[in-house]
């Protein structure tokens, strides 16, 4: 089986999120398991120099972006098993970031059509092309519309995935034929609402949707959760899959870990006793026996800020410390600095992303607090839980996925359901509570340390369901 997927960026070469670290992991998974994998992401200005040095020039071909011809470089490299192509065009990618620029749109209806015409001139023959949020939308859509019936094109599945629904591509109606090329006849795969709604092409389209967690899968399916989108995705439940995503179980592993401190295993914990000494000393803070909360996070409204805002001061009243590590909304930041203001002895905070900093505080805290409004997987309270950190979650999406209350005798950490800070705050006392109980603490962190969060075993589902698409042919 030859899979192709489709993104905007992968890990090593582009990446400013979750999406970089699955298009960079999965596919490799999915190859150590005896399949050919390929990616394919714009040939970005940020590419570091000795990462350039390993590609080579395949071909450049002219793509159509609507009436004009566009030239488009192609190049090639391996890595881990992983066939990658880049698209080239500097008027497009050679620009100092990935996204947020005035011609977006157009930049990745490019990149779409690019991925399309690529397949002439390369010797990969995708079986599956799995493509990933708005930015790669169009591809099955221009596949239905000019591709499908092509000599070569033939018996392609298209796969889309759903990494997060807020973010959907929406344009004005002029886009459609200035930018996009797109047939009249065909404006009702792409108009919602108003809009050109590239998202809502590939769920049109696409031969199967899957989100990144089973929960968020049904989650979209609500008005609370879709964006907008509940309407039309009602009508696509029966393509509709949601596969949990996994972790880099490599670069988070406590027992190899170059960033922390001490090195430790589920069998011998007290390498984290004394990562958590050490963090503290780093963060200025006394080491007096009190839980260490840590938070890692974006500060914005759906990582549940609100709520930690609402109640904070009460919780380090109580004799909890916190490491707080993110960016994002100023009016956030600036309230957690001024906590650590406050609170000099109790609160620490880095405003910023310090990827060695966020290991450290994942092996040296006891907690970490999580409680998302909105969560499509969720990537932090897995690597806090494979550092025998106990998360804090609300119950949504991937956070209900991976994360099983302590209340009974096979928990994993401890959960909230309402969007409330009182329930957030009814949970914390709750880890409290058995932090004290030295016997039962280590029981619990043992067995969130045992859970397996690596990409094999979601590898697996996937392969599972590449293979039943292609049996329908």
């Amino acid at each position: 089986m030859k899979i192709l997927f489709a993104a905007s960026e992968a890990v090593p070469y582009a990446a400013s999120g979750g999406l970089a670290d699955v298009v960079g992991s999965l596919p490799k998974a999915i190859s150590a398991k005896g399949h050919e994998c390929a990616v394919v992401i714009p040939l970005y200005q940020s590419i570091k120099p000795e990462l350039r040095g390993d590609m080579e020039f395949v071909t450049n071909i002219t793509v159509d972006v609507s009436w004009r011809k566009q030239y488009c470089g192609i190049y090639t490299a391996e890595r881990d098993g992983v066939t990658y192509f880049f698209i080239d065009n500097e008027y497009y990618f050679q620009r100092v970031g990935l996204y947020g620029f005035y011609d977006d749109c157009e930049r990745f209806v490019f990149f779409d059509r690019a991925v399309l015409e690529m397949l002439k001139y390369i010797s990969f023959k995708p079986d599956i092309i799995n493509c990933n949020d708005w930015q790669t939308a169009l591809i099955p859509v221009y596949y239905q519309i000019y591709y499908k019936y092509q000599q070569g094109y033939d018996k392609i599945k298209t796969v889309f995935t759903i990494h997060n629904i807020e973010y959907q591509g929406k344009y004005g109606k002029e886009v459609l034929s200035e930018v996009m090329g797109i047939p009249s006849y065909n404006t009702g795969l792409l108009e919602y609402d108003g809009y050109i709604n590239m998202l809502k092409g590939a769920l049109e389209t696409s031969d199967k949707l899957i989100t990144v967690s089973p929960s968020y899968a049904w989650e979209i399916l609500d008005p609370w959760y879709a964006h907008g989108l509940d309407r039309i995705l009602v009508t696509k439940q029966y393509k509709l899959q949601g596969i949990m995503n996994g972790i880099d179980t490599k670069l988070y592993d406590p027992a190899h870990d170059p960033c922390i401190a001490w090195r430790y295993t589920s069998d011998e914990l007290s390498g984290k006793v004394k990562c958590k000494a050490e963090l503290l000393s780093e963060l200025g803070m006394n080491d007096n026996g009190e839980p260490l909360i840590g938070i890692v996070t974006r500060f914005v409204r759906h990582k549940g800020i609100d709520l930690i805002r609402c109640v904070f001061e009460e919780i380090v009243r109580s004799g909890v410390k916190f490491a707080v590590l993110g960016s994002g909304e100023k009016m956030y930041e600036d309230f957690f600095l001024e906590m650590a203001r406050r609170y000099p002895e109790r609160v620490s905070v880095n405003v910023g992303f310090i990827p060695e900093l966020s290991h450290k505080i994942y092996a040296g805290a006891d907690m970490f607090l999580m409680p998302s409004q909105s969560e499509p997987c969720g990537l932090a309270q897995m690597i806090a839980m494979r550092y025998g950190t106990i998360p804090i979650v609300r119950e949504t999406g991937g956070l209900r996925d991976s994360v099983r209350d302590n209340g009974g005798e096979n928990g994993n950490g401890f959960t909230f359901k309402t969007y409330n800070a009182f329930d957030m705050l009814d949970a914390v006392w709750r880890a409290k509570r058995d932090y004290y109980d030295s016997d039962r603490w280590e029981a619990l962190v043992k067995r969130a340390m045992s859970c397996d969060f690596s990409w094999s075993s979601s590898a697996d589902t996937y392969i599972e369901t590449f293979e039943d698409m292609i049996k329908e042919q």
